[in-house]
């Protein structure tokens, strides 16, 4: 099979393996967004007189068809392909003929697949966001229905202050509504364009119009100079990674709560069967594996992003292979957190709290009583605070 690199030299079937790894199978995703930016190219191409009208058209109908069909499971990239990029032209020269074969003017597979990327994680951002919202909204339909549900507040695992359900509930609801502003801040660098740019250094001696690729693909600015596109490779997806971080460590640090409220020493919350698992063998056992893997996934988000970090960290400025590494902890990490805020809905839903089994210790008011004497008595907190201390101590 030919690359679009191949000048007719065997290529070491081990390498192929070795180089393309896992990134053929990962491309896969990125398919439907590669023929949008590749319609923008050839339409901007025309435009330019690059290109003429008749195999505008032969590429249209061609990407369009070819989008629909990988779509609906017609065709996968190949190894042999190398990446989805290879695999698209390919396919279209298969249909277009010469047409095909003139697409790839004026840009490189650096621009290609970052372009791609770009789009992709966009609409990738967006739906987090959401999903995120979501997970917001369900808590704080949890504490609408416990509303009147004491909780004690806990400080160095002791309790420490009154609360309650409702404002446990809402504190995690404030955060995942403040990790969807995050993930959507991604944006700015995500709204670039990069097409254009080529291998890092543009093309020379052609009369493309890279504003008219971004308006296409609305993108909010075109990426320039031209050099520094290579130089922001990881950036976006790291920052991504670091919001992705910080959400799952949010649904971690709930998931914590929640098993610590269902042991059967504090028995707060009780969990329906269908969110629980059994054991298989002891037959009283019912057990929340979901939310103990909820708790352990942010050690994994964490690790994506300490990946992407270090593939970039001491990279010379230009287009290296190395970053294609990236898409794997990128794809894994968000796969991840989708899943976690798909079903963290439901899961939110099948608590069931225990008014009578919540216990307040008796001394959880004592802040209360110590700020108490100092509005009616006019006393000096530190003099409150010590009354209120000896008084417990009786």
């Amino acid at each position: 099979m030919t690359r679009l690199w191949d000048k007719g030299a065997p290529l070491d079937a081990r390498v192929l393996r070795y180089t393309a790894g896992e990134d053929y199978a990962l491309d896969e995703r990125l398919v439907a967004y590669d023929v949008r930016a590749s319609l923008a190219h050839a339409e901007m191409l025309h435009a330019q007189r690059l290109l003429s009208g008749e195999d505008l058209a032969a590429l249209r109908a061609a990407l369009e068809a070819l989008g629909a069909e990988h779509e609906r499971g017609a065709w996968h990239i190949e190894l042999e392909d190398e990446d989805g990029q290879t695999a698209l032209e390919r396919r279209l020269t298969a249909r277009t003929g010469s047409a095909g074969a003139r697409i790839h003017l004026g840009r490189s597979r650096n621009d290609q697949v970052l372009t791609a990327l770009r789009l992709y994680l966009r609409d990738a951002v967006a739906q987090l966001a959401a999903a995120a919202r979501a997970g917001a909204q369900a808590l704080r339909a949890l504490g609408t229905r416990e509303a009147d549900t004491p909780l004690p507040g806990y400080t160095h695992m002791q309790q420490a202050m009154p609360s309650s359900v409702r404002l446990w509930a809402e504190g995690f609801a404030a955060e995942l509504d403040d990790d969807a502003a995050g993930l959507l801040a991604v944006q700015r660098r995500l709204g670039k364009s990069p097409l254009g740019s080529a291998a890092g250094y543009g093309p020379p001696g052609l009369p493309i119009d890279r504003e008219a690729t971004r308006a296409r693909l609305g993108f909010e600015t075109v990426h320039e100079p031209v050099t520094a596109v290579q130089l922001s490779r990881g950036k976006a997806e790291a920052q991504l990674l670091c919001e992705l971080a910080l959400l799952q460590q949010d649904l971690s640090r709930f998931a914590a709560d929640v098993l610590l409220f269902a042991t059967s020493e504090f028995g707060f919350v009780t969990l329906t069967e269908a969110f629980t698992t059994g054991s298989s063998i002891m037959p009283q056992k019912r057990n929340p594996d979901l939310f103990e893997l909820l708790r352990a996934r942010a050690a994994t988000t964490q690790a994506c992003l300490a990946e992407a970090l270090a593939v970039c960290a001491k990279l010379p400025s230009g287009y290296q292979r190395d970053l294609q590494l990236i898409k794997f902890p990128l794809f894994r990490a968000i796969d991840l957190v989708t899943d976690s805020l798909a079903i963290l809905p439901d899961a939110v839903a099948a608590l069931a709290f225990r008014r009578d089994a919540i216990r307040l210790d008796p001394g959880i008011h004592a802040a209360e009583e110590a700020n108490r004497l100092v509005v009616s008595e006019g006393l000096p907190f530190r003099e409150a605070y010590r009354r209120v201390a000896a008084k417990l101590k009786k």
